[in-house]
């Protein structure tokens, strides 16, 4: 946490009367008063910064998630100058250990304060209801109160577009998802990285295998060592580390880096990274705040808007997979194409969206299936 500045005091010592009384008794001619001098003008007290602090779930060095939630914290820090004041906590739990943490920033002075992971949910909405002063952004979440807001990206889009890589490049026709807790948002982007690989061939089939941690590193990579020992020779991730890239290219695979560019940490294996911007709509947010026009909402921003992005895909990808993968960017940021668009079936084979329909944001919410070709079932799904 940061500490609060100290202000400097001056302290302006005037002659006592006792030694006003010992000139006097010298025999010292009083001389006439001089005119005093005009006052200083009292300066414009300088505008109070806005301060603004982040909750992150994992280390800032987990080179995916909460790494770019603090590339997004340093470039407002640096746009902004000195209108805005930010600090950030890293490796929060998802338990009661957060709502101390809110509290704690506001405590501090913070008035705007982004809460970076679904977990928080719960603990933002017993802090706003007694911080009314405060403005509160979740990450993720669907829970808004007057001074609650949430937001995401469409990190779908980025699985999509990551499978259509996959199924260019898969000689299995099997692909994997190292998976981390499942909720809508992560079962929307394995069902979204399927549906991009079979765009290219729809035989394709998927496994997934569940952590139930956004951050494990030991878990990560065994689950990876389990999907490939099952066939999976090109793997996805709904986790924070780059431990399934690695895992990977130690066994002579393709996977991708989530969130965040991981293309440095395993080279070989690499052939692209989904990667999430936070910068523009924390842009947005710090803007509003400045300019007295915040508000709350449910703001979802993908491809169109910036906030994602496929980025550093591989020399050996086919120039036709990567010419479909800017073909489908495009239909993102024009409305031209969306990737929930029906006839998608799930595995067990009943239509979930019919011919033509496009999912809107109550369905995409709400996904707790799987689309045909991916192995099993969600986990607690009915």
């Amino acid at each position: 946490m940061q500490t609060m500045r100290k202000r400097s005091v001056i302290k302006l010592i005037g002659l006592s009367a006792l030694s006003l009384a010992t000139l006097a008794a010298c025999g010292k001619k009083e001389e006439p008063a001089a005119p005093a001098a005009p006052a200083p003008a009292a300066a414009a007290p300088a505008a109070d910064k806005l301060k603004v602090s982040f909750m992150y779930v994992s280390p800032i060095g987990d080179g995916g998630w909460t790494f770019q939630h603090e590339l997004a914290r340093k470039a407002i820090a640096q746009k902004f100058g000195d209108k805005i004041e930010t600090s950030m906590v890293e490796s929060v739990p998802e338990s009661a250990d957060a709502e101390r943490v809110l509290r704690d920033m506001a405590g501090q002075g913070n008035k705007l304060i982004f809460a970076t992971s679904f977990g928080y949910q719960e603990f933002v909405q017993k802090a706003a209801a007694d911080l009314k002063e405060v403005k509160f952004e979740h990450a993720t979440g669907y829970k808004q109160a007057d001074n609650v807001a949430v937001y995401d990206t469409k990190t779908f889009e980025g699985a999509y577009l990551a499978g259509i890589v996959a199924g260019s490049m898969t000689k299995t026709k099997t692909v994997g998802v190292v998976a981390s807790v499942p909720i809508p948002e992560v079962v929307r982007n394995i069902n979204s990285f399927v549906l991009g690989a079979q765009s290219v061939d729809p035989s394709i089939q998927a496994k997934v295998v569940w952590v139930n941690e956004w951050f494990a590193p030991p878990k990560e990579s065994e689950a990876a060592t389990s999907l490939i020992n099952g066939g999976v020779d090109v793997m996805y991730q709904n986790t924070n580390s780059p431990a399934v890239l690695k895992t990977a290219e130690e066994r002579g695979v393709y996977a991708f880096g989530k969130d965040g560019d991981m293309s440095a940490f395993a080279p070989k294996a690499h052939l692209g990274s989904a990667v999430i911007d936070w910068t523009p709509y924390y842009s947005k947010v710090v803007e509003d705040s400045l300019a007295g026009q915040w508000q709350s909402g449910n703001f979802w921003w993908g491809v169109k808007e910036g906030a994602m992005d496929l980025v550093k895909i591989a020399d050996q990808v086919p120039q036709d997979a990567k010419d479909k993968v800017e073909k489908a960017k495009q239909g993102m940021k024009d409305g031209s194409f969306a990737v929930w668009t029906g006839p998608i079936v799930d595995n067990k084979g009943q239509e979930v969206l019919a011919s033509g329909t496009v999912g809107d944001d109550a369905f995409l919410r709400g996904i707790n299936f799987y689309v045909k070709g991916i192995e099993g079932a969600v986990p607690g799904a009915k």
